[in-house]
């Protein structure tokens, strides 16, 4: 039997798509579903994709449910596992952390059980292409897939993920931190770059060394800094920020210092009061006046980072082990010339505190320099959009302006098309919105947002064309 709705679209099928189409179809199983994802890998994405046993969540196996209302459930799905998903999980006294691999597991054990739920017609559809355009008809859109197909859908919802920053000069020994294939044939005795010391760096060294690459490995940044490690922490409440700081970024760093060493001061310490801060930071950020967010993108951000998104204990194992064996160095540098040579590379760094520019030779370079903006993005549904005026950079052009219940905004900073976002495109409106604990309560929000406005809207009927 066919469904007699048009579908709505769901563009991305990470951790932000695969919740918000399974709260979808929950809600709504009159109307089907359409899951679109170009690499195939459903409900995994690029960040649970991987196979290496190294490769840790970063948030505790205790607050990793998908689901805001059932805040154990990815724990107890853990404890229903064989033993050897268990043997994928690591114990330490800062609490239980989970391969990403199995994770990705997880969510596709909630989509496969998505994908089953009876109904007289199929209110939930996968869809492995590349989304390339949304051209507006009536109310909804007509989708056009990579492959040429264009289907009638009555929404979509922009759920793109992280996008490719546009990394350092171009060379083709560059690699992308997700695709191992380039490092198959590495010579132990040349150097290989990554330019990042964040999460994404850490991920690279742990699955380089369970590649069997035995070489040096350089990691630069502008300010060198390494993500702290989870330690056990004690239940802190947020403070309360006055009025007045709210509005200086210099005023609310004060009062967040203070609260660290209140904390200390109690026998806590500054994870407590960071962790603390999670359920308000989006208040926080949007209090701050435009300049106020600037000045921290430019000043703060990299401290942040750092300290709000903290690695797990046995990945800080292996990097300290590697540093301290001379395996791993890290610098504070950038890179300012790249030189493609007959088997290598030709990098020219510049060292902070360091006059003279500093030349190495490397078999490969891993961009792992962060999140691109939608501002300088090369995503061509989104630059599609974008040349349409039917979606805009928010004014950070981190990400996409949005209106408070998650509808983009048009070129006129209107909302009224049937387009919504979450996850990492909500940077520059929300901040902290790209970690599970972020994102699962926006794509429930989101869900019941999505449902009540086709309920109100007229039926459409269902078409398709080849």
């Amino acid at each position: 039997m066919r469904n007699a709705l048009p579908p709505i679209a769901v563009i991305g099928a990470g951790f932000s798509g695969t919740m918000a189409a399974i709260h979808l179809s929950r809600l709504m199983p009159e109307r089907p579903v359409l899951l679109c994802e170009k690499s195939g890998a459903f409900a995994r994405g690029l960040a649970y994709a991987t196979g290496c046993s190294d490769h840790l969540l970063n948030v505790r196996a205790t607050n990793m449910s998908a689901f805001p209302d059932l805040p154990d459930h990815f724990s107890r799905w853990l404890e229903s596992c064989p033993l050897d998903s268990v043997a994928l999980t690591r114990s330490t006294p800062a609490g239980l952390f989970a391969a990403r691999g199995l994770y990705g597991r997880y969510l596709t054990e909630l989509l496969l059980a998505a994908l089953a739920e009876p109904g007289p017609a199929p209110h939930l559809m996968l869809e492995h292409d590349e989304v390339v355009d949304l051209a507006p008809e009536e109310e909804g859109f007509y989708l056009t897939l990579a492959a040429g197909r264009r289907r009638y859908v009555a929404g979509a919802i922009l759920a793109c993920g992280n996008l490719r920053a546009p990394g350092n000069p171009r060379s083709r020994y560059a690699v992308d931190p997700w695709n191992a294939e380039p490092l198959d044939d590495l010579r132990p005795d040349l150097p290989l770059l990554i330019v990042g010391t964040g999460l994404t760096m850490v991920d690279a060294v742990a699955a380089l060394r369970q590649r069997g690459f035995a070489g040096p490995i350089l990691a630069v940044s502008r300010r060198g800094l390494l993500p702290q490690v989870h330690a056990p922490t004690a239940p802190w409440t947020a403070p309360d920020v006055p009025a007045a700081a709210r509005r200086s970024l210099v005023a609310l760093l004060r009062c967040v210092r203070a609260e660290v060493r209140r904390a200390e001061a109690a026998g806590a310490d500054w994870r407590s009061v960071i962790d603390s801060l999670r359920g308000a930071s989006i208040e926080l950020w949007r209090g701050l006046p435009l300049g106020e967010q600037h000045r921290f993108l430019r000043h703060l951000r990299a401290f942040w980072d750092v300290h709000r998104h903290r690695m797990a204990p046995p990945a800080a194992e292996i990097i300290a082990r590697e540093r301290i064996g001379g395996g791993l160095t890290v610098l504070r540098a950038r890179v300012t010339g790249i030189e493609d040579r007959a088997g290598y590379a030709l990098v020219t760094l510049r060292e902070r505190g360091v006059a003279a520019p500093r030349v190495i030779e490397v078999q490969r370079i891993i961009d792992a320099s962060g999140v691109g903006r939608v501002a300088d993005t090369d995503d061509l549904l989104l630059r599609r959009l974008m040349a349409r005026g039917l979606i805009r950079p928010d004014a950070l052009g981190l990400g996409l302006a949005v209106s408070d219940n998650l509808a983009v905004l048009d070129q006129r900073g209107e909302s009224g098309r049937r387009l919504w976002t979450l996850g990492p495109l909500l940077r520059g409106t929300m901040w902290e919105c790209t970690a599970v604990p972020d994102i699962r309560g926006q794509a429930a929000e989101l869900a019941r947002t999505v449902v009540s406005r086709l309920r109100d809207a007229s039926p459409c009927a269902a078409r398709e064309t080849a």
